[in-house]
């Protein structure tokens, strides 16, 4: 070996002790400015407040010691041909044999940490109106309701909230009293969010008021496992014999209970117990970003486009290469998630998201996401289900579509009117005026008829009267200064309208 060679190995062990050494003083200084929040209160929120960071000190310590991108690209392989059903496959079994024992086994679990802020609304998403003055939950209750009188069970609803939407969803919950569904809350995780700079938290002490206001955040749809586990919730399940929950976000309207996949679960012989499903769909061009199943190190993975090298990013975006995406729609064992929990063996990438605070501060956010997690639960499985099972609710765009008689609603549940010729929806994209729920309402005299539209684009000044109908591809463009009234009773067919439109009262 040369000096060269001796001088670079020791140069790299010198590196390595130095990061090591630097790694465990930010560590060090983490605990006391954790240590320093905690003594700022006492009683029941301290021990809650020290349950949440142990949460997040592990997952400090987790971002510290990354390295390098969480996968190598070369190591990444197609999922094997049976690692993916189709649904159809799964539907030609039929339903379980005892339909109301198997519900019986099941818990329906909604993410309901998320407030309506991005469609212009305070308070929980949740509680936003989406169809005929119905609420995301109520849809929600009326369908397991629905399950529960049909087949005389008793299908539990667990609320996983956030600090966020813990309170305003408590109080709703009453209207609920005399339904058949037993609603359960927990809460997800607080944790703190950290200085970009320092590496250290930015909060001065546990309150949520005043300059503390921006200094908390619930640490992503992943958290549900050690929450769910430290809540006494998942034990108390167990123990009435629950097996399996069916997870999803609160605002995807296509997720509700699919017996088919039940049966899937609960009719695996023991040894070979599937202990979670993720609902994967065909990717369209508007899904390019969403996480996709792949083959790692011999076990299925969640790749999601953050952990993809840069380099690679436009062929994680290709149709052709990654042809399916996560819906987040999750079926998952009870029993696993406690053996996982108890083991400290639940293994999730980390999400490192940068936010600036209002006050331009730049901080960090350690997030995980639920899905990540399926790496770590024997003999998962990969269904790839119609896209009428991700009927997500984001924006303005996304509402016109759930309003309109596209869908019909039955018992809390949307159905493709058969009238529509074609089973995918149209592509809706509604500009910045229609971007607040009340301002895009005050837009709409009434919902136009969309059966035969392919394509909408609306950009600017622009409402709509009474009984519009809307086909084929329609583009309307109000300039700025300009605005466009679409008379009632109007039928545009494959038109651009654009320019100065008004219709007065007379």
């Amino acid at each position: 070996m040369s000096k060269y060679d001796l001088c670079k190995g020791d140069a790299e062990r010198g590196m390595a002790q130095f990061e090591e050494m630097m790694r465990q003083q930010l560590e060090s200084s983490m605990h006391s400015e954790l240590e320093k929040l905690l003594d700022t209160t006492t009683g029941p929120e301290k021990e809650v407040s020290r349950k949440d960071f142990e949460g997040f000190s592990n997952l400090f310590h987790r971002f510290l010691q990354v390295k390098g991108p969480s996968v190598e690209w070369i190591k990444i392989r197609r999922p094997p041909e049976d690692s993916i059903q189709p649904y159809d496959k799964i539907a030609a079994r039929g339903l379980p044999n005892n339909v109301a024992e198997s519900l019986n086994k099941l818990v329906v679990v909604k993410l309901n940490g998320g407030l309506g802020t991005s469609m212009g609304c305070k308070g929980p998403k949740s509680l936003i109106s989406v169809r005929n003055e119905n609420t995301f939950l109520d849809l929600t209750v009326q369908q397991i309701e629905h399950l529960n009188k049909t087949y005389n069970t008793d299908v539990p609803l667990v609320l996983m909230n956030s600090f966020n939407t813990d309170e305003d969803t408590k109080k709703i919950l009453q209207k609920y009293k005399h339904h058949r569904v037993k609603i359960h809350t927990f809460n997800q995780s607080r944790y703190p969010r950290i200085n970009k700079e320092s590496l250290l938290p930015v909060a001065t002490d546990l309150s949520m008021k005043g300059p503390n206001a921006e200094a908390w955040y619930p640490p992503g749809h992943g958290d549900i496992y050690a929450s769910f586990y430290n809540s006494g919730l998942l034990d108390q399940l167990i123990a009435q014999g629950r097996e399996y929950i069916f997870v999803s976000n609160i605002d995807n309207l296509g997720a509700t209970v699919d017996l088919h996949i039940l049966r899937q679960l609960v009719s695996q012989p023991n040894g070979k117990r599937c202990e979670f499903i993720m609902e994967v769909t065909d990717k369209t061009r508007a899904d390019v970003k969403g996480g996709t199943l792949i083959q790692y190190d011999g076990k299925l993975r969640l790749l999601e486009i953050a952990q993809v090298p840069k380099a690679h990013v436009d062929e994680f975006k290709s149709v052709s290469k990654f042809k399916i995406f996560n819906t987040n729609n999750l079926w998952i064992s009870l029993a696993a998630i406690k053996r996982l929990q108890e083991q400290s063996m639940m293994d999730m990438e980390i999400i490192v998201n940068p936010k600036t605070l209002d006050g331009g501060l730049n901080i960090i956010q350690l997030e995980t996401a639920v899905g990540a997690a399926i790496k770590s639960f024997d003999n998962a499985l990969g269904i790839n289900v119609p896209r009428s099972r991700f009927l997500p609710v984001k924006t303005t765009s996304d509402l016109l579509l759930v309003m309109s008689n596209l869908y019909s609603l039955d018992a809390g549940s949307l159905t493709m009117s058969p009238k529509r010729e074609f089973p995918t929806t149209p592509h809706v994209k509604l500009g910045c005026s229609f971007t607040k729920v009340q301002e895009y309402l005050t837009r709409f005299e009434s919902i136009p008829d969309m059966l035969e539209l392919d394509h909408l684009t609306v950009s600017g000044d622009v409402t709509f009267g009474k009984n519009v109908s809307l086909k084929g591809t329609v583009i309307i463009i109000a300039n700025h200064g300009d605005r466009i009234d679409i008379p009632a009773g109007s039928m545009l067919e494959n038109k651009i309208v654009s320019g100065n439109l008004r219709i007065m009262d007379h």
